[in-house]
């Protein structure tokens, strides 16, 4: 009798020692699946995504490219087609009667050609000029008239903002900066705008349209 019970006693605990030994090895390996591998990958997964991720770099509304190409441009038709001046290149191009316009987004050159017995002075584009532009221009303001020099010579420069036509798309009105060259030689007056966003910086690109200007 006292043989039998200690061997009960026995079986018993190398049961509990077995049951023992089972539960301590489940719960190692599922505390270290849990804590460890979900960790590790969401931090790889973060590094991954920061180093992938490409900088943002954006022109402000209006700005012209730096890398912009310019070709030679010459009317092939109109009244008078004896000059030439670089326009930026792959822009859109429209011609109405004296008048060449290349449109690019926000930005302008437009160039038109008239006859004129006199050449034009800041008195004359003062008192004729500016009139007719508060007519045509939408909320024109700022008009201020000097004399700069160019490698054409010495021109008439009318700087002056106004609103842009609506955006038939979105609707959008844009406020803009002109600056309105008056080139003249022997009975003939060309008079190249140049316009894009205020805010636009585009100080250079404008240099090199009206230091191209050239008599032919």
């Amino acid at each position: 009798m006292a043989a039998r019970t200690r061997t009960y006693a026995v079986v018993g605990l190398a049961l509990v020692a077995a049951v023992t030994a089972g539960c301590s090895g489940t719960g190692s390996g599922s505390g270290s699946g849990s804590t460890t591998s979900p960790a590790g990958s969401s931090s790889a997964g973060g590094s991954g995504g920061q180093n992938n991720a490409a900088p943002t770099e954006s022109n402000p509304p209006g700005d012209i490219p730096d890398n912009q190409a310019f070709v030679a441009y010459q009317p092939s038709g109109g009244s008078f087609t004896g000059f030439t001046v670089k326009v930026p290149e792959g822009w859109a191009r429209t011609d109405q009667g004296g008048t060449t316009v290349f449109t690019d987004k926000l930005n302008t050159v437009k160039i038109t050609a008239v006859s004129a017995a006199a050449a034009p002075t800041t008195g004359s584009v003062t008192s004729k000029v500016i009139p007719q532009l508060r007519s045509q221009v939408s909320k024109f303001a700022a008009p201020k008239v000097s004399e700069v020099t160019r490698h054409a010579g010495r021109v008439v420069l009318l700087t002056y903002q106004g609103d842009s036509a609506k955006d038939p798309v979105t609707g959008k009105v844009v406020r803009d900066a002109f600056e309105r060259y008056a080139f003249y030689r022997a009975g003939h007056e060309v008079d190249l705008t140049l316009s894009g966003p205020v805010k636009a910086d585009n100080v250079d690109p404008w240099r090199i349209v009206s230091d191209s200007f050239a008599w032919r």
